[in-house]
């Protein structure tokens, strides 16, 4: 019988608090630095994420730090708290790693904490994790996320290679939380103001109304998973987008936490591939149910 593979326990790296801006009323920059930062494998991914640890409650753990020894030693209860935030920038000269982040008053623990954070503070974190950056291999670019993706939106538009045209689509609550960003000159980036609208439904309206440019199509699209999933398969069904030219995924879910997200998110992730991929082999599949083709437009 073969000998099962050892999993790997995630790289723990621990970083201080550089300095801190707001960008808009809800979301908040910090810097991340230190000498543990120095050989730091960032930078071959647009939507590369780390996984914030904060302690559980009452549990202080030995120093060094030493996850594999935590999980092995305590209860799952007393194992910190993950929360997984994109990496917005990753200088290597200077060993900063720029994190933005979501607030909501006093909900949740890594929004909280952000708001408090001062220079010299501590944070541990796994990572990086990710897989996309935009292609050099196709025609245009689509890119389509709520507030919580625009730290990766941004970071990809502004890879976009060789000048490729690129429509993006960002929700937010608000105009206050519009950002100015630095952008390649055949991008068209949109702001969707969400106001009392369900999250999501202005990204739906707004791509399904989109006009295609001709020519194959990358498309990044995160953010909360029920308009992710909406959006997955008009893109996979209608639009019949290959499967290799998306990536997808929920970063968070409406009504639930990271925990049990996380807890539930493979399982919800494999269901929706099936049904959808399913639909995507029907005879009739891949035909439009809206304006495609043709020339670039809205």
């Amino acid at each position: 019988m073969a000998e099962r593979p050892t999993r790997r326990t995630p790289r723990t790296t621990r970083a201080r608090v550089v300095r801190k801006r707001y960008l808009s009323p809800r979301m908040i920059r910090v810097v991340l630095g230190g000498e543990s930062l120095a050989d730091f494998p960032a930078g071959a991914y647009t939507d590369h994420y780390v996984k914030l640890l904060f302690p559980a409650e009452g549990v202080r753990y030995p120093e060094p730090f030493d996850l594999a020894a935590v999980r092995a030693s305590l209860p799952r209860d007393q194992w910190p708290v993950t929360r997984t935030y994109t990496v917005r920038a990753w200088d290597p000269a200077a060993c900063e790693l720029t994190v933005d982040f979501v607030v909501h008053g006093d909900e949740g623990l890594a929004g909280p904490w952000a708001v408090r954070a001062e220079p010299g503070d501590e944070v541990l974190f796994l990572g990086p994790g990710g897989g996309y950056r935009p292609s050099p291999e196709v025609d245009w670019h689509l890119l389509v996320g709520d507030e919580s993706a625009l730290p990766a939106i941004a970071a990809s538009l502004e890879a976009i290679p060789g000048g490729a045209p690129a429509r993006a689509f960002v929700e937010v609550a608000g105009p206050e939380e519009e950002q100015e960003l630095s952008l390649p000159p055949n991008v068209d980036l949109r702001w969707l103001h969400r106001g009392t609208a369900r999250v999501g439904d202005r990204l739906v309206e707004a791509v399904r109304a989109l006009v295609f440019p001709p020519g194959e199509v990358q498309a990044f699209v995160h953010g909360e998973a029920g308009w992710v999933k909406e959006l997955r398969r008009h893109l996979r069904v209608e639009r019949g987008v290959p499967r290799e030219r998306l990536s997808v995924s929920g970063y968070w879910r409406l009504g639930h936490d990271e925990d049990g997200w996380q807890a539930s998110k493979r399982e919800w992730n494999a269901r929706v591939e099936a049904e959808q991929e399913g639909a995507s082999e029907a005879p009739d599949a891949g035909v439009p149910a809206g304006p495609r083709g043709g020339a670039a437009g809205h």
